[in-house]
């Protein structure tokens, strides 16, 4: 593989990844998931920051690209341990909110195929805004949307993360025949 194709196949794989950031940004919006919009975000910042760096030839950039790329990996884990209730954690928990709201996965109320119903709950009513709510007929649970939208991240990122480490190598051979 030459400089150039690694430099192009390291620039679509960054865009992929923003495209694919993009998109859980806005479902992470709708369903108010702190944790995880504030960590897209700086994923996105990132990615633009690994994405000038290799068409700017800054390997600097790279660096901190890749180093960024083994955390989403690692923080992406974490997302499929939680909504798979590994390790004692738990998709009820309030984790993801920072405890500031009872809101959770988009997904889960508006996945394929579900149909979302509102309960009046017996006695008093509840607070403006609030309803006991059940959700059937989903064709797949909201936690393997997640967990596959985690996996599809866990791949890009490995992907990226080769790549810029195949980048920066190419560089400095470059700056090293520069030399002479």
């Amino acid at each position: 593989m030459s400089c150039c194709s690694g430099r192009c196949m390291l620039v679509f794989l960054c865009t992929l990844q923003l495209l694919a950031a993009l998109e859980r940004q806005v479902f992470d919006f709708l369903g108010y998931q702190w944790v995880p919009i504030l960590g897209n975000f700086l994923h996105i910042v990132i990615l633009i920051l690994g994405i000038s760096g290799t068409l700017q030839y800054r390997p600097r950039y790279l660096l901190v690209y890749s180093i960024w790329a083994a955390v989403w990996i690692v923080w992406n884990v974490f997302i499929i341990c939680f909504y798979l209730g590994v390790g004692g954690l738990t998709e009820d928990s309030d984790v993801m909110t920072f405890g500031i709201s009872m809101h959770r996965s988009w997904w889960r109320e508006h996945g394929p195929g579900c149909v979302r119903h509102e309960a009046p709950p017996p006695g008093a009513p509840p607070p403006e805004g609030h309803a006991y709510i059940s959700i059937t007929g989903c064709m797949l649970e909201f936690k393997y949307l997640e967990v596959t939208h985690s996996a599809i991240s866990i791949f890009l990122s490995l992907l990226g993360f080769v790549c810029a480490c195949y980048v920066i190598s190419t560089f400095a051979e470059e700056e090293e025949r520069c030399k002479y």
